[in-house]
């Protein structure tokens, strides 16, 4: 069984993250603490509200250098994925700098926040979208996104006004603007890639240990 932890940072879309993960076949569990993730082939990073109150919530039980530190896959959805970047305009605020650039409010949009179904648009053959068809649609809520100064950190985009970035990798790490615990077979099939991931890393430390 994969083995996944969910940071406990306050969120309020824990229970049905963790649902999901369930759904897609791993042993998932909330980690208020950073040594809990210890052991975990993987991590989740989830998060909703502001990227400044995520961070407040973040530094407060002590997670910041933990995630900071983790090497293995690690998944931030929606806030999270934003927290991976340098910094955000919506409150100023400093996130995690795991990759370069800013969080952007979205420009030249019908309305905001741009909030319902939308299409995908691909822009790597990326693991995380194995199995997927080429029209998925995904559920979004979010009236900012990341602006990453490496073009090549971007797997996925989609349209609301103007195309802007919503899936990113580096290595292990992984975001997605959208909730896949909220998109039905597509975000179950993204959920389940990941786990595959895990898999593959975890596998991949017990053949260096051994």
């Amino acid at each position: 069984m994969t083995i996944v932890a969910v940071v406990d940072h306050g969120a309020g879309n824990l229970v049905s993250i963790t649902q999901g993960l369930e759904r897609a076949g791993a042993e998932a569990f909330l980690a208020g603490e950073p040594h809990q993730i210890e052991g975990a082939d993987g991590v989740v990073l989830p998060g909703v509200g502001t990227t400044g109150a995520a961070m407040e919530r973040l530094e407060r039980v002590g997670f910041i250098e933990t995630l900071v530190e983790w090497q293995g896959p690690l998944l931030g959805i929606c806030v999270g994925l934003q927290l991976f970047f340098e910094g955000s305009s919506e409150d100023d605020s400093t996130c995690l700098g795991l990759m370069g650039g800013r969080v952007e409010r979205l420009q030249e949009t019908p309305r905001l926040p741009h909030i319902g179904w939308n299409d995908l648009l691909m822009t790597s053959d990326d693991p995380l979208w194995r199995g997927l068809p080429p029209d998925a649609t995904f559920y979004f809520v979010h009236s900012y996104a990341p602006a990453p100064t490496d073009p090549g950190v971007v797997t996925a985009e989609t349209e609301y006004g103007r195309r802007f970035c919503v899936a990113v990798r580096d290595g292990h790490r992984v975001g997605v603007q959208f909730h896949p615990e909220r998109s039905g077979a597509n975000g179950l099939r993204v959920l389940s890639n990941f786990l595959a991931d895990c898999r593959a890393w975890t596998a991949g430390q017990d053949h260096v240990a051994g």
